[in-house]
């Protein structure tokens, strides 16, 4: 029996990390009942000052070959600028708008999962580009699968004329394979997830690495991941050092924070940073005989940044520790 969520508060507990209390209510239903006319998934979207993002990936949504019925779509605005009036005229429809006042992805998208009616929810990030049948294979997924994450495939401006940032994300951004597979999670930008495992194991938690925590607490609960290569939405690459930078900055805070609560956290975490920083030496083989690139001069401008992104890692790693 599953329980109905009554209510989520959010509670600060240390510096950087959220609980997700759910408090619920004392009547119990069935785990298969759904309210009528309940759609069979929910696509939920957070959103923060990303306007052309969102529309483009609301017109795929719109263009998907899952009859419009049978899916709903919750964008979740994280407080833009251009405030929430301006987001319902780009939902338009078809899409349906909430308010996630908490910052954070995490919370944006606990808001829109509170706000969602569908058996099966879908996670996406507005500046994903979903394949035309991405929630028809990611359903049809779902019926061999307790929990499925799909694939990320990298998008560069112009594969002629690469830059070097682009052409390492081209080769190790978003590899949802190793992460699913080896690593027990799947990243938020493309999962589904029936909504009675997610009650069950409660919402994203802020702070942290948010995708990467809730997927192992699905885990430790008993629920196993598949991988699913053709549920495929795309993501544009950085396309320079500083657009990386901000990305991995945010990375490393988020993975320090989930790394102190585990056991002997900090000196795993100086472990790991160690290997990050001799990593490149066994990574230089995946650029130089990667499919995904297809010149020798692009080939060397991912080795670079290669190494000066993973030794940027490993003083951020102790900057990290310090502060």
């Amino acid at each position: 029996m599953s329980r109905l969520v009554n209510d989520r508060t959010f509670r600060r507990r240390s510096g950087f990390q959220w609980i997700v209390e759910i408090e619920v209510a004392e009547q119990a239903r069935p785990q298969d009942e759904v309210k009528p006319h309940a759609p069979r998934a929910s696509v939920v979207i957070p959103h923060r000052d990303d306007p052309e993002n969102l529309r483009r990936c609301l017109s795929l949504l719109a263009a998907q070959t899952l009859p419009a019925a049978e899916f709903e779509i919750i964008v979740a605005d994280n407080n833009s600028a251009c405030g929430l009036a301006s987001v319902e005229k780009i939902c338009g429809a078809r899409a349906r708008a909430v308010l996630a006042p908490i910052p954070g992805a995490a919370e944006a998208r606990n808001a829109g999962v509170a706000a969602a009616n569908g058996t099966c929810l879908a996670f996406l990030d507005s500046d994903c580009r979903p394949a035309r049948d991405w929630l028809e294979r990611g359903l049809a997924a779902l019926k061999n699968a307790e929990m499925v994450g799909g694939r990320v495939d990298v998008d560069v401006e112009d594969n002629n004329k690469m830059t070097a940032v682009e052409a390492f994300e081209t080769v190790f951004a978003f590899d949802f394979r190793r992460y699913v597979e080896q690593e027990n999670f799947a990243g938020a930008g493309n999962m589904f997830v029936p909504r009675k495992i997610f009650d069950q194991v409660g919402g994203f938690r802020a702070g942290v690495s948010e995708d990467r925590d809730w997927g192992e607490r699905a885990v430790k609960k008993g629920f196993r991941w598949t991988y699913a290569p053709d549920v495929i939405v795309s993501h544009p690459a950085r396309r320079d050092w500083p657009g990386l930078r901000r990305k991995w900055r945010r990375i490393t805070r988020e993975s320090y924070a989930l790394a102190r609560e585990k056991p002997f956290g900090p000196l795993r975490w100086v472990l790991r940073s160690w290997l990050v920083l001799f990593s490149p030496i066994v990574h230089v083989p995946r650029v130089l005989f990667s499919p995904k690139l297809h010149r020798f001069s692009d080939r060397v401008k991912a080795i670079y940044i290669l190494f000066r992104l993973r030794w940027w890692r490993f003083v951020e790693s102790y900057k990290v520790m310090r502060g």
